[in-house]
């Protein structure tokens, strides 16, 4: 009934300003005289211009839409350049063109919606360029431009909605959060490392005698043939650092400092050498790999443009649902906005494999650390769980500090 109605309503305004035209031309004939034939000539003018809005093809207009650049980070000024042309230069009085984008764009913008009205006249080319002051993290889809225009007396008014699809992938902005490899404890003695030993089984740099728990790949057979006594050779030893981070995306005002915090570590991880993995839970359960790399930082990136923080279960409860898969080695980093006694309880069973485990409490700029927190905090540190408060824009000293404690 209503796309009826859509269909019907231009046709009756057809239909009066025919109507009009009739009833102007017959005053003038019956009436006569200079003023009836004025106001007969006088009206139309803009009766044909009428009719002519009425029969003009808005959806004849080619749109194309461009950016100033290829990648953006969260807090980037962004310009868009949209260019209309035509190939009949039939005179338009007026148009509001707006550029039809996900509602997430505007998020930290002045205004809400990239819409303006332009005079367009009888050019066949028209750009309209627009600015958003500070760009938010995430996808946004530029799906179409829609133009709207009238006649003078507001009569027709004629809409269409040209399709133009453009992506726009916005990654998380990144601080420097100088990376400090964090001690592994164990539970033989008092012991700590900074790191993880590994030997290099591909270079051997020498031969030793045979211990009991040595490897039978490793023994030195032309030795043993020779002297008939067991060796084994002895490897070069590599140190490497594998971390894995664990992201909170429970519902949390905090949460874009603690992406951009993530994405900051990750980003200093990776260029310090070392290899780092991501778990990253909410409606969707993602699980990056324990690697290394450009590319493998690429992938973690686009992770984190996209995320959403859509869990619907505190930390704790996740992480006694899914459980995380990864090298007892790696030290653990969990990001978090918000903490309790059983969050620390379901990540206690972590810090008993033998790895590092560190819980960085991310706080936006101003936000104090409430009594309950300074509580579990305590109770963290007494299962040998660090408990870090890091507030947002002073995350450079976080593994400083970690270390220290």
């Amino acid at each position: 009934m209503k796309k009826t109605l859509q269909y019907l309503k231009p046709l009756g305004k057809f239909l009066l300003l025919l109507f009009l035209i009739g009833i102007t031309f017959s005053f003038a004939m019956f009436q006569g005289g200079f003023v009836s034939w004025f106001l007969f000539y006088s009206f139309m003018p803009f009766a044909l211009y009428s009719l002519f809005v009425f029969l003009y093809p808005l959806s004849a207009f080619y749109v194309e839409r461009s950016f100033e650049a290829n990648e953006f980070k969260a807090g980037d000024e962004l310009k868009v350049t949209v260019t209309l042309s035509r190939k009949i230069p039939f005179p338009l009085f007026y148009m509001v063109m707006e550029d039809v984008v996900t509602d997430s764009m505007f998020h930290h913008s002045g205004f809400q919606k990239a819409k303006a009205m332009i005079h367009p006249g009888f050019r066949k080319r028209i750009t309209l360029t627009y600015i958003v002051d500070e760009l938010p993290r995430g996808e946004h889809i530029f799906s179409a431009v829609r133009f709207r225009t009238g006649d003078f007396f507001g009569v027709f008014e004629k809409e269409a909605t040209v399709e133009c699809k453009d992506k726009l992938l916005v990654y998380p902005s990144t601080v420097d959060v100088p990376y400090r490899p964090l001690e592994s404890r164990y539970d033989q003695g008092m012991t700590t490392s900074n790191v993880k030993i590994q030997k290099d089984t591909t270079m051997a740099t020498g031969i030793r005698e045979y211990q009991p728990g040595d490897r039978f790949s490793w023994i030195h057979w032309k030795t043993f043939a020779r002297t008939n006594e067991l060796m084994t050779k002895e490897f070069e030893e590599r140190q490497s650092h594998d971390v894995l981070i664990v992201l909170d995306r429970e519902v949390s005002p905090a949460f874009e400092a603690m992406v951009t915090f993530t994405a900051s570590m990750i980003r200093s991880i990776v260029k310090k050498g070392a290899q780092v993995g991501l778990v990253s839970i909410g409606e969707d359960h993602v699980s990056f790999p324990i690697r290394g790399g450009e590319e493998h930082l690429s992938q973690l990136s686009y992770h984190l443009a996209k995320v959403k923080h859509d869990s619907r279960f505190g930390l704790g409860k996740v992480l006694q649902g899914e459980g995380l898969n990864y090298s007892q080695s790696a030290a653990v980093l969990v990001v978090t906005s918000s903490v309790s006694k059983k969050m620390i309880m379901s990540v206690n069973q972590y810090a008993k494999r033998n790895s590092s485990v560190v819980v960085f409490l991310v706080k936006r700029v101003g936000e104090m650390v409430t009594e309950e927190e300074k509580s579990v905090k305590a109770y963290a540190s007494s299962r040998g769980i660090r408990l870090k408060v890091c507030h947002e824009g002073d995350f450079s000293s976080a593994f400083l500090e970690v270390k220290r404690a």
